[in-house]
């Protein structure tokens, strides 16, 4: 028997839709392993699909993706006071917000064992330079109250090691997709059925996209591209998959997307659930993103053997092989963009090679099942570590309730 059965494991995000669409598979595997799994977010349309795995929802009222730091504070209370009622054995947070107030409230809380999962930095590089001080602050100091630092992106794990997180807390964790789930199909009617269910001809050249509505997520460059390639290659639809994000201020408005769609040959399909059945329908996926962590769209896509175009940044550096799996296009850069996109539409071969190349590099490095098994390996680390007589407190954590 696993010394994790029966232990009380507690997810934090922001938003419901992360503990479905982002750990649904993961917080599934660690209700099989044993564990008594709660997910605690913001209350939304996701908590049923949760519940209907077994998996406990508790509500995070005052948890927000807005800039609101006197939320963030009652936030960061309300999720001490559910600890010292819950009595989690382990806390396990995720996102930039929760990933800092949650580790602090967990350790404040007497939680024995408290992981956090880093999706990526919220600064890179290219950010100014007042803003990559303030985040790496932050972290470093949140990290103090953690166990264990599973971090998605090793260009990451260099800089939380350069910034002075102790190495035995640090997990090269990566990231994973579902590899049975998200596969190549050369069914064409699984192709056909899928366009006709986007609204695109069967004939038609398509380039798909997955992503929230904000224009963080290259949309510029995107609707840029699709409007020159609209003059010089009109076969060619762009389909754009994702919800509407209001809460963000780069949200991108019913009427913004409205002027795309006149100036490009661009559909809309909004949110889906069932992507597997919609990436047969794209020829080659784009992922023109300022922010990566460690993307999970690019990575399913690749999974589908579909060649992924992206940008040359964090996250989708690790997706992409350069002219292997597909091509890295410079940061904000719609002409690079149309023209990669020109370049690989030109070549049906190139296309079919550069997606069983994804496929393979998904199969070595993407593999879901991966992060599962080392995430229960820092859970029982960070246990035994809590149970030993030499761990560490901090001065001002709270004895555990009994």
């Amino acid at each position: 028997m696993s010394t994790l059965t029966g232990k009380k494991l507690v997810h934090v995000t922001t938003v419901d839709m992360s503990l479905v669409l982002l750990l649904g598979p993961q917080l599934r595997a660690f209700a099989e392993a044993g564990m008594e799994v709660i997910g605690v977010s913001a209350p939304g349309p996701f908590v049923q699909k949760l519940e209907s795995w077994g998996i406990r929802h508790e509500p995070l009222r005052y948890a927000t993706r807005s800039v609101a730091v006197g939320q963030d504070v009652m936030a960061f209370v309300e999720l001490w006071r559910l600890f010292r009622r819950l009595t989690p054995d382990i806390v396990h947070t995720h996102n930039p917000k929760p990933g800092l107030y949650g580790r602090v409230a967990a350790r404040a809380a007497g939680v024995p064992g408290v992981v956090n999962t880093v999706h990526g930095l919220y600064a890179s590089p290219e950010d100014r330079a007042s803003r990559r001080a303030v985040v790496y602050a932050l972290e470093r100091a949140a990290s103090q109250c953690s166990g264990a630092e599973l971090v998605q992106n090793p260009e990451d794990l260099d800089m939380l090691a350069r910034l002075g997180v102790p190495s035995d807390k640090l997990v090269l964790l990566g990231n994973g997709v579902d590899l049975k789930r998200f596969h190549p199909t050369s069914d064409e009617q699984d192709r056909r059925r899928a366009r006709a269910d986007l609204g695109v001809d069967a004939n038609a050249v398509v380039v798909g996209t997955v992503g929230r509505l904000v224009w963080q997520k290259g949309f510029h460059e995107l609707f840029a591209a699709a409007e020159r390639l609209h003059h010089t290659r009109p076969e060619i639809v762009f389909v754009v998959v994702g919800g509407s994000d209001p809460e963000k201020a780069d949200a991108i408005t019913p009427e913004q997307l409205a002027a795309a769609g006149r100036r490009g040959r661009i559909v809309f399909a909004g949110s889906r659930e069932d992507m597997e059945r919609v990436y047969p329908a794209f020829d080659v996926f784009v992922l023109p993103s300022h922010r990566e962590g460690f993307p999970r769209s690019a990575m399913e896509a690749a999974a589908s053997g579909i060649a992924v175009i992206a940008t040359d940044i964090r996250g989708c550096r690790q997706v992409v092989a350069h002219g292997q799996s597909g091509l890295l296009v410079p940061l904000r850069d719609p002409e690079r963009l149309a023209a990669a996109i020109e370049e690989l539409t030109l070549d049906p071969a190139l296309l079919r090679r550069m997606g069983a190349a994804g496929r393979r590099k998904a199969e070595a490095e993407f593999d879901d099942q991966d992060v599962v098994s080392k995430t229960l390996d820092a859970y029982e680390r960070v246990l035994r570590s809590a149970r030993s007589p030499t761990r560490r407190r901090m001065p001002w954590s709270a004895t555990r309730p009994s």
